[in-house]
């Protein structure tokens, strides 16, 4: 008699069985689920009364209610209607101290710079540069426009004219010009 080996499904069989069954198992109709109930009075008849049995030589002894040192705030008697009630504010005490509040000057200056450059700046998409100043020197660059404090990210421009490269916005924001702007005098404080 020939060997015959054991036939496995293969594998593509395999897969797409276990594909069907957990399909199956995912459609409602098909699993048994069924809609929610509409939302209505739960009957009274429904509920019966449970007896909890003891120990025949005991008797059941009745629980007295606690006393009110014991009481909950909250308890609900058997007549009572469940309503939700809201929260009471939280009132602020009465006898809070007083604050002291120093008058402040609605007005702010500058610290002295370490020293001022003027000149011509232009954008540059990568932040703010400066050919004559290291990375992370903070500057403010005044123009007509307003002035704004950045810190130098790189090294540049390349021409000698320009003293400061600034981000798009930035150099739009102190320029004051139009969008065609291609240059603008600017006034750099070092710090």
């Amino acid at each position: 008699m020939p060997y015959r080996r054991a036939v496995r499904p293969s594998r593509t069989v395999a897969i797409a069985a276990l594909t069907a069954a957990l399909a199956l198992g995912a459609l409602p109709g098909l699993a048994g689920s069924r809609e929610p109930s509409r939302e209505g009075a739960v009957d009274a008849a429904s509920f019966r009364e449970v007896i909890l049995a003891a120990a025949r030589d005991r008797s059941i002894e009745t629980i007295s209610a606690p006393d009110s040192a014991s009481a909950s705030v909250g308890g609900l008697g058997p007549g009572d209607p469940l309503a939700d009630v809201p929260p009471a504010p939280n009132a602020a005490p009465a006898d809070r101290p007083a604050l002291a509040v120093p008058n402040v000057s609605a007005a702010w200056e500058w610290k002295p710079p370490r020293y001022t450059l003027s000149g011509y700046a232009t954008f540059y998409d990568n932040g703010t540069t400066a050919m004559r100043l290291p990375r992370g020197t903070v500057v403010v660059i005044c123009g007509n426009g307003g002035c704004l404090e950045r810190v130098v990210n790189d090294y540049g421009p390349q021409k000698e004219i320009r003293i400061v490269d600034l981000y798009r916005p930035d150099f739009f924001r102190i320029c004051g010009c139009g969008w065609w702007a291609g240059t603008t005098w600017v006034t750099v404080r070092v710090y």
